[in-house]
């Protein structure tokens, strides 16, 4: 057992967090080669072993280290507290500069849109409506003066939108929702974004505030036991669109997995997948070649649309996708 959970943070540290910050890199590696952390993992539940867990909830107790040597040491003396907070909450990234990839595919669809959200955290990314866009050669200004501007690169056969979608109504569905309302959900949030990505942090208070005035709605349940509850409600005249964006990988059970699309399918809905190219292998087996390395796939249908990176920095179209969002 340890020398698996030692490989899923080996494999943290160089594909997900190389390039990206250099601390959770080595916090990563750390942790691979050291008999006490992979002992304090291995007496948690399976599903709370994730690097961005243990890493978040150490930071949440003990504030933010500054190298590997400290992070042990914090370990040690608070491994009671941080075990406290690992169990009690789950990794919620609630990126909202994933709109700023999702967007492309948004725009491109029969307005208004009516959203649900699987795996939705705060709701964060139900509001695509509401922030602010740059994309260097296009720029989309945000509604409000307060509100984030999600930078994004994009290559030059990725459609950018020229305007923001129309939203009628919107609906996330979450197992367990942070409150957007409550301090200690919001700096559970902040804890979530990595240490060296202050311009993240700032855009993710940015987004929260606009939020808070008109919060979206999430409701506490099951992807497969709500989906169709939270369907039934939406507007008839609106374009019924699921997504998801780094979501499904935490559905473990492959079958479970291929159950929501089902279900998404049986609903009619519009289905936007934007997640690790493993999570459904039968959209990945249509590629003809793997995409960068750690990237995300958004898929639009079952149909590869582009590659993404995981926190909405960057957008490559896939050649062919075109035909598929128009």
């Amino acid at each position: 057992m340890s020398e698996q959970i030692a490989a899923r943070f080996r494999r943290f540290a160089e594909v997900e967090a190389r390039d990206h910050s250099p601390r959770y890199e080595a916090f990563a590696h750390g942790v691979a080669a050291d008999p006490f952390a992979l002992r304090f993992l291995a007496a948690m539940p399976e599903e709370k072993r994730q690097p961005n867990l243990l890493f978040a909830a150490l930071r949440h107790v003990c504030g933010t280290p500054q190298d590997w040597p400290a992070f042990r040491a914090m370990l040690r003396d608070h491994a009671p507290a941080v075990r406290g907070a690992m169990l009690a909450h789950r990794t919620q990234t609630n990126e909202a500069g994933r709109c700023a990839t999702l967007l492309p595919v948004l725009a491109r669809l029969p307005q208004p849109l009516a959203l649900i959200e699987a795996g939705a955290s705060a709701g964060l990314c139900l509001l695509p409506d509401r922030y602010g866009y740059d994309y260097g050669a296009t720029r989309l200004p945000p509604p409000t003066a307060d509100a984030p501007v999600f930078p994004c690169r994009a290559d030059p056969a990725t459609p950018l939108p020229t305007a923001h979608p129309h939203i009628a109504w919107r609906c996330g569905i979450d197992l367990d929702p942070p409150d957007i309302a409550d301090a200690a959900d919001r700096a559970w949030l902040e804890a979530l974004v990595w240490p060296e990505q202050a311009d993240r942090l700032a855009r993710l208070r940015a987004a929260m505030v606009v939020a808070q005035r008109d919060p979206p709605r999430v409701v506490r349940g099951d992807l497969l036991m709500h989906l169709q509850t939270c369907a039934r409600q939406a507007p008839a005249d609106a374009t019924l669109v699921v997504f998801h964006s780094a979501a499904l990988a935490y559905v473990a059970d492959p079958d479970l997995r291929e159950a929501f699309a089902r279900s998404v399918r049986e609903i009619g809905a519009v289905w936007i997948s934007n997640e690790a190219p493993g999570v459904f292998p039968w959209i990945r087996e249509r590629l003809e070649r793997p995409g960068p390395r750690g990237a995300f796939l958004l898929s639009l249908d079952d149909v590869p649309a582009a590659w993404t990176d995981p926190h909405g920095g960057w957008i490559e179209w896939i050649v062919g996708a075109e035909e598929a969002v128009t």
